[in-house]
């Protein structure tokens, strides 16, 4: 069963964000735009190359009006040390989320049972908690947030413009579509 159109089950973790520990609960999530981003664990090889881009791509989500969260299966301890010892993690401006007992990782789907980790899911949900768009993939493959970002604003645009869709490649300001029976087999 697919988790699109889903409301995010209740949670509660704990987060490291800007020199805090912070509680961070699927009630956080609404009133905004959000970005969870499942990465299998701190202290590895791909994952601060993603915490970076994300750190990178981080005004443009807020201007978007999102809030982005790093989610791994360590602790917010792991991420605060995380944060003060890596380069690339420590440019991040956003929650860095501990899941040490699995609980969201197995509500969203991307727990790998036999490590104990996450596989690379991203997931963009709405203001009321529903979820719009997941990607979820192979551990060796990191992913580019501006994609992401394109995915979050196709949804907000579709969220605001009821009755248009974003066609493929669609960028912020381009041309949508407004599905109707004259345009079958037209396009």
């Amino acid at each position: 069963m697919s988790l699109i159109n889903t409301t995010v089950p209740a949670f509660k973790a704990q987060a490291f964000h800007n020199g805090k520990f912070v509680e961070v609960t699927n009630e956080t999530l609404k009133g905004k735009w959000s970005v969870l981003i499942f990465m299998p664990a701190a202290f590895t090889f791909n994952c601060p190359t993603e915490v970076e881009d994300a750190a990178a791509n981080y005004d443009e989500f807020q201007k978007a009006g999102a809030e982005v969260y790093i989610v791994t299966t360590d602790t917010h301890f792991s991420h605060k040390v995380w944060h003060e010892t890596s380069p690339a993690v420590g440019k991040a401006k956003f929650p860095l989320v501990g899941d040490p007992t699995h609980q969201l990782t197995r509500a969203f789907g991307v727990h790998i049972d036999e490590e104990g980790l996450a596989l690379r899911g991203t997931f963009v949900i709405n203001p009321e908690g529903v979820i719009k768009t997941l990607e979820i993939h192979s551990n060796e493959i990191a992913r580019d947030v501006s994609e992401t970002l394109r995915k979050l604003k196709a949804a907000q645009y579709t969220a605001a413009n009821p009755g248009q869709v974003c066609p493929a490649k669609w960028k912020e300001g381009a041309k949508t579509i407004a599905p109707s029976l004259d345009l079958v087999g037209k396009i």
